[in-house]
């Protein structure tokens, strides 16, 4: 009697390793650590539940966790989305049940309280940057074509080492960056004022490059070299220029600030800036500006009423 109901016990315990097979392949490995069916079954059930106490402490202690390591708020949210993604497919997986999956979700990121400080250039100061290169060789030329298309055209790092020259052309008789993929996959298409691309084409006359990445290393001997510059190096580039134009603390997002508050004095429109900067949205661009209401010329002190 004892031999059949352990018979029957390991027969249960094959079928039931068979089925998680089926439906959890990557289970396999943890399977053949084991020779024999009761014990395989049980260490299914305990790394199963093992997933699952796994999310259960994360649901209930990550951003705890997070928010005492004094961490910004973006970052943790960034780093809880990251946890719900993961929810998500363990769920899809049936490795997580949907209830507690949708508790996961729940869980609300971190508020930010306050507005950071931005870092902007007066049009002096963005005169001063582009004027004040080491030489006017190769890197300088290099260098002062980053430069302008940092603040001309207000792009990301990121944006600026994939710049090609195809991807320059004309759209209603006006230069562009045409179908520039951004932050997000987002694409969007970038007007270039005419003497940011007499800047570029400076450069790229003077390195004789016709087609291909735009922005390129220069070694210490004056050459070209490699197939293009990382994110890193614009950093540099910015970081150097600012040092000689004796501006601190600034930085390549910085220049992206700048070009949009320079937009907007100049009279742009916010959803012209908006389509300008690539964002998704017009909130992210006020920010951006870094308005402040003004009071000894309010904008309602002349609505040409002022005699009725």
């Amino acid at each position: 009697m004892t031999q059949a109901k352990s018979s029957d016990r390991v027969r249960c315990c094959k079928l039931l390793i068979e089925w998680e097979l089926l439906r959890f392949p990557g289970l396999l490995p943890i399977c053949r650590e084991t020779d024999h069916p009761c014990k395989a079954s049980r260490t299914l059930w305990e790394v199963k539940n093992g997933v699952r106490d796994c999310f259960r402490v994360a649901h209930h202690s990550s951003r705890i966790h997070l928010e005492q390591r004094n961490l910004a708020p973006s970052t943790i949210n960034v780093r809880l989305a990251a946890v719900r993604r993961l929810a998500y497919e363990a769920a899809d997986t049936g490795l997580l049940s949907p209830e507690l999956a949708a508790g996961i979700r729940r869980v609300k990121g971190a508020k930010r309280l306050g507005v950071r400080i931005g870092n902007w250039l007066s049009i002096n100061e963005a005169k001063a940057l582009l004027l004040q290169l080491p030489s006017d060789g190769l890197r300088g030329q290099r260098d002062r074509a980053i430069l302008a298309v940092l603040i001309g055209c207000g792009l990301r790092r990121a944006e600026v080492v994939a710049l090609k020259v195809e991807d320059f052309q004309f759209r209603e008789e006006h230069c562009v960056i045409a179908d520039l993929i951004g932050k997000g996959m987002h694409i969007r298409t970038v007007p270039v004022p005419a003497w940011v691309k007499r800047t570029v084409d400076a450069w790229t006359a003077a390195a004789e490059i016709s087609t291909g990445t735009i922005f390129r290393r220069v070694n210490r001997m004056g050459k070209l070299w490699g197939a293009g510059l990382t994110p890193k190096a614009i950093w540099h580039v910015v970081k150097a220029a600012a040092h000689r134009a004796g501006i601190k603390n600034l930085a390549p997002h910085d220049l992206r600030r700048t070009c949009a508050r320079l937009c907007h004095l100049a009279g742009g429109e916010l959803e012209q800036i908006q389509f300008l900067l690539g964002h998704a949205s017009v909130q992210t661009t006020e920010r951006y500006l870094g308005c402040k209401q003004k009071f000894r010329h309010a904008v309602n002190d002349n609505l040409g009423l002022e005699d009725s």
